[in-house]
């Protein structure tokens, strides 16, 4: 007993000393007991429901005060419980009500969000519509000095590639082809164009739009591009006769069926003047694919012909005939030689074709043909060669010595000159509609060489 009084008597001391010790003096002097009996109501969740109900609270504030500040959302209201957040009220349009509630959701503390937030489309919704498209163009107004620049930008950098592209002569000078020229010049000012559109757009903040207007242009392009195929082939086909001048201008030339002297090559077509005079078109995608043949590009041009002999006639004496007579003609090269080959032996006939070469630049190639044949058809019937008529033909009539003497063939007349030289009619008038037409585009380069 006398310890225990020690005891409290200095816990006694201690509680006078020291007033922040009482607490737990008064846990240690609480008997034992004390701890197993059933404990007070506590207080805990009373003040947990007036906590809610403050948070409640402040967060409604928050939320009228950060509505009171927007225009657009000055009549819309905002009740808090448990953290769930009801809207009412009234707005604009649909754009403002997700608005609100996206603002009220964000806000601290907030469980859920109840938008029972009606859209008036009253007329003082549309006055207030029509504020709002007021307050776009003040916007607009505000941004003029930056887009004005921004256009002054886009024109100086496409000014500057016109200027570039404007250069003909130095592109002449990097490559002589003029297509090619005017194709460069076309890229550069193509490339500063959009160079200034891009810069433009960057400067007023649209990198989105142009991200837009780029996709479009390429989904639109590769539309075009299917669109405007045969186009787009003609185009590259012209670039590439330009540079491998496979002709030359007024050259006689075969393209497929097509035959006729050139007059001029375009971006699109080449031009063609046909031996009759007339003008002829023919797209450039075609002659690139096309087989070209070229009569001017050698002076000497073989022709070749085919007569029949008698089935019983010597072949070879048939052959020297013919020969001698294409050698009695003046305008028959000696080399390469005349020469005659028998190509078919079937009765009734022996079919001997004969070849020989002329110089088209002093003789006409269809003329010295039709010459060359007379000529050997002559030697071969003066040397009894002459052709079987596989038909016998029998004629019986009675007829006065009038009539018979009105039957006998007239006397030949004088016969046609011996003209072979070449016409040169077409080549005039190809000559002639070239100096005519001397500033137009022509992609023939007589300074290049051809194929």
């Amino acid at each position: 007993m006398r310890v225990h009084r020690i005891v409290w008597r200095c816990l006694a001391a201690l509680l006078l000393i020291s007033p922040v010790a009482a607490p737990a003096i008064q846990i240690l002097a609480s008997p034992a007991p004390a701890a197993k009996t059933s404990a007070a109501p506590s207080p805990a969740p009373t003040i947990a429901a007036e906590q809610a109900r403050d948070s409640d609270g402040r967060i409604a504030q928050r939320i009228r005060g950060i509505f009171a500040e927007l225009p657009s959302l000055a009549r819309v209201t905002a009740k808090v419980q448990q953290g769930v957040v009801t809207l009412g009220g009234t707005v604009e349009d649909d754009a403002d009500k997700a608005r609100a509630e996206s603002i009220a959701s964000r806000v601290a503390g907030v469980a859920t969000v109840e938008n029972g937030i009606a859209v008036d489309r009253s007329a003082n919704s549309g006055v207030a519509g029509i504020r709002k498209v007021s307050q776009k163009f003040e916007h607009i107004a505000d941004d003029l000095p930056l887009a004005g620049t921004a256009l002054l930008v886009a024109l100086l950098v496409g000014g500057i590639g016109y200027f570039i592209a404007g250069r003909q002569g130095l592109w002449r000078r990097v490559t002589r082809n003029p297509f090619l020229a005017e194709l460069i010049g076309s890229a550069i000012r193509f490339v500063f164009v959009l160079g200034g559109i891009v810069i433009a757009l960057d400067m007023i903040g649209a990198g989105a739009l142009l991200g837009a207007v780029l996709g479009g242009a390429g989904v639109l392009g590769l539309a075009l591009g299917f669109a405007m195929r045969d186009t787009i082939e003609n185009y590259v086909s012209s670039l590439m006769l330009s540079l491998r001048q496979p002709f030359r201008a007024n050259d006689l030339i075969r393209i497929d069926a097509f035959e006729g002297r050139v007059v001029r090559l375009t971006t699109r077509a080449t031009i063609l003047m046909t031996p009759d005079g007339n003008h002829l078109r023919v797209p450039n995608s075609t002659v690139f694919k096309a087989v070209i043949l070229n009569f001017t590009r050698n002076p000497h041009r073989r022709f070749d012909f085919t007569l029949q002999i008698d089935f019983r006639a010597d072949p070879d004496k048939a052959r020297d005939c013919g020969y001698a007579a294409l050698a009695e003609l003046d305008f028959v090269l000696r080399e390469p030689a005349p020469a005659a080959v028998v190509q078919e032996a079937a009765y009734p006939y022996i079919c001997v074709q004969f070849v020989a070469w002329l110089d088209q630049s002093k003789t006409d190639y269809g003329k010295g043909r039709s010459q060359a044949l007379a000529a050997v058809k002559r030697a071969l019937e003066s040397n009894g060669l002459a052709p079987p008529d596989p038909l016998t033909h029998v004629r019986l009539e009675r007829q006065s010595r009038a009539d018979k003497e009105a039957a006998q063939p007239p006397s030949p007349g004088p016969r046609a000159p011996d003209d072979v030289a070449p016409e040169h009619a077409v080549k005039q008038m190809v000559e002639k509609e070239r100096a005519e037409t001397q500033g137009r585009k022509d992609l023939l380069d007589a300074g290049r060489p051809t194929e």
